[in-house]
C-alpha cells in the first residue's frame, strides 16, 4: 500500500513512509530497544517531528478504518518516542469504547480519565492528565466507558479539553476508535485538526483508507499520513 494512496480530490500532506516503516507486535518501546520495530518508530518520528511537529502543529490523531490495525500500537509507541527526544508529550486515550492504553502502561485500579473530565459541567483539565509516568510523557486515560461516548466527544468541553492540550504540551497523540464502527475517530480528528491513517498489510482495503481519508478531509482534518502495521 502506497502512503499516497488518497482519493481523488483529498489534499492531504503525506509523511514520506518507506517499505521498512512497518510496525511489528511489540507494543512498547522502550528507551534501549532495537530492532525493525524500534527503528520503525524512530523513523515515523523523526518523519512526524521534521513535518509536522516543527511546522507548530501539535497535536496528532491515530485513526484506523477497522479494527485490529494497530491504532494504540502506533499511538502508545509514537508518544513515548516523542517524548524520549526531550519533548513534552500527552497521550489520550480517546478511545471511550474500548479503551487498551491503561493495560498497555499498567494502571492498576480505575484511574480518573476523559470520560470523567468530559462528563464533568466544569473543573481543571489538569485532574485527568497522569503526569510524568515516565520522563516527558503524561497520560490521559478513558476513564471507563460511557455510555454516550459520541456526545461527550461532540461537546464543547471537549474542544475546550484539545486547547489545554495544545497550550501545556509540545506533542499531544490521541489514540481513538476504529471509524467504521462509529464517528468517534472523525470528531476527535476535527477538533485536533490533523490525523494518521493506520493501516494493516493483508486485512485493510485501499479503498477502505481513501474512504476515510475523505471523510477526514470533509470533516477539516488533514491526513498528515498512512502508516503501515505489520502484524
Amino acid at each position: 500500500m502506497s502512503p499516497r494512496s488518497a482519493a481523488p480530490g483529498v489534499e492531504a500532506e503525506v509523511v514520506a513512509l518507506r517499505p521498512d516503516y512497518m510496525l511489528p507486535p511489540p507494543l512498547v518501546l522502550d528507551s534501549v530497544a532495537a530492532g525493525s520495530a524500534a527503528e520503525a518508530i524512530r523513523a515515523l518520528r523523526t518523519d512526524l517531528v521534521a513535518q509536522h511537529f516543527q511546522a507548530g502543529r501539535r497535536a496528532l490523531t491515530i485513526c484506523g478504518p477497522s479494527a485490529g490495525v494497530g491504532c494504540s500500537f502506533v499511538a502508545s509507541n509514537l508518544a513515548l518516542a516523542l517524548s524520549q527526544i526531550g519533548m513534552r508529550t500527552l497521550l489520550v486515550d480517546a478511545n471511550l469504547r474500548s479503551p487498551s492504553l491503561h493495560s498497555v502502561f499498567g494502571a492498576t485500579g480505575r484511574s480518573i480519565g476523559l470520560a470523567d473530565c468530559l462528563a464533568a459541567e466544569e473543573g481543571e483539565f489538569g485532574s485527568c492528565v497522569q503526569g510524568e509516568l515516565q520522563p516527558n510523557l503524561s497520560l490521559i486515560y478513558a476513564g471507563g466507558i460511557p455510555e454516550n461516548p459520541q456526545e461527550l466527544l461532540a461537546g464543547r468541553r471537549f474542544q475546550d479539553l484539545v486547547r489545554f492540550c495544545l497550550r501545556e504540551f509540545e506533542a499531544t497523540v490521541l489514540d481513538t476508535p476504529p471509524a467504521n464502527i462509529c464517528a468517534d475517530a472523525r470528531r476527535v480528528s476535527s477538533v485536533t485538526g490533523y490525523s494518521l491513517i493506520v493501516a494493516r498489510r493483508d486485512l485493510t482495503y485501499v479503498d477502505d483508507v481513501k474512504t476515510l481519508a475523505t471523510q477526514l478531509a470533509a470533516d477539516h482534518a488533514r491526513v498528515v499520513g498512512c502508516v503501515l502495521n505489520n502484524i
